[in-house]
């Protein structure tokens, strides 16, 4: 098999950056099969850039090599990093994008790049994307030992979550994202859903998901609704998401990253109110 090098970035794709980048790459490994994640994310958003690395991984074969450039920090004194983690490589700076695709992989063995040799002749202080990482990535990518890019980092820059809080047979968490179709992925997960179930006798329908004065039901997929009705589902990342059939959730409920949400028991006299 070729080997991969998956690519996110928030350059967009009105000007020659990412054109640039993937050229660096595949100097340093001609056979390289070249995926686009995405690369519009909102400009300098580490946060969004390490959330879709994470949610992206699983769906690659072993041997990827992961590049991720979000980099306001690109030309001062934050570091580059290239990590072997769960069988996959990454590489981007240090600046917490690569810390959520690992948390579920163990620590991995992580190193600065500090070998001006794999770079390209000439660092632009501006574009390490293409200077510095995608050449470091092309070479891991045609198999290069990941220590040949310098020495071992131990303190890198790790972004977390926010933590689910339960409290009773409620667990309250938020929103950590929302993608193009107004969908509000929540950093509730499958095991915070399989445990409130089991608290509420194993019934879907006695499950509700508060944000503000609205109650949204479970289901299992969107068709399940009629257009425009709202409801809560375990959603491709994993993770428990706000829907609206046909429509945008994030429009209706006016809520976006950091939106509180609270899983819970219906209440009997809320059986009717629930939002439809």
């Amino acid at each position: 098999m070729r080997p991969i090098v998956a690519f996110l970035s928030d350059f967009g794709t009105r000007d020659f950056f990412v054109g640039a980048v993937k050229g660096a790459v595949l100097a340093a490994c001609p056979e390289a099969t070249l995926v686009d994640i995405v690369h519009e994310l909102p400009p300098h958003d580490i946060v969004e850039g390490a959330f879709t690395l994470a949610a992206s991984v699983s769906a690659f074969p072993a041997g990827t090599v992961f590049l991720a450039v979000v980099d306001p920090g690109v030309g001062s004194k934050r570091r580059g990093l290239a990590i072997s983690a769960g069988g996959y490589f990454f590489v981007g700076p240090d600046n917490g994008i690569l810390s959520l695709a690992l948390s579920d992989r163990g620590a991995g063995q992580a190193h600065l790049l500090a070998n001006a040799g794999l770079f390209r002749h000439r660092v632009s202080e501006t574009f390490h994307g293409r200077d510095i990482f995608g050449p470091v990535a092309g070479h891991l990518a045609r198999g290069m030992p990941i220590g040949e890019v310098g020495p071992h980092a131990l303190d890198i820059v790790r972004l977390f979550l926010p933590e689910v809080t339960r409290r009773g047979n409620s667990w309250e968490g938020e929103v950590v994202h929302a993608d193009r179709f107004g969908n509000l992925v929540t950093n509730l997960a499958e095991a915070d859903l399989d445990e409130a179930l089991l608290a509420h006798g194993e019934d879907p329908n006695r499950l509700q998901l508060v944000v503000g004065e609205a109650r949204l039901p479970l289901a299992r997929t969107y068709a399940d609704l009629a257009e425009g009705e709202a409801c809560f589902l375990l959603g491709s990342a994993g993770r428990l998401e706000l829907a609206v059939n046909r429509g945008s959730a994030a429009a209706r409920f006016g809520a976006g990253r950091g939106a509180r949400v609270v899983l819970a028991g219906v209440l009997p006299q809320a059986e009717d109110a629930r939002e439809g």
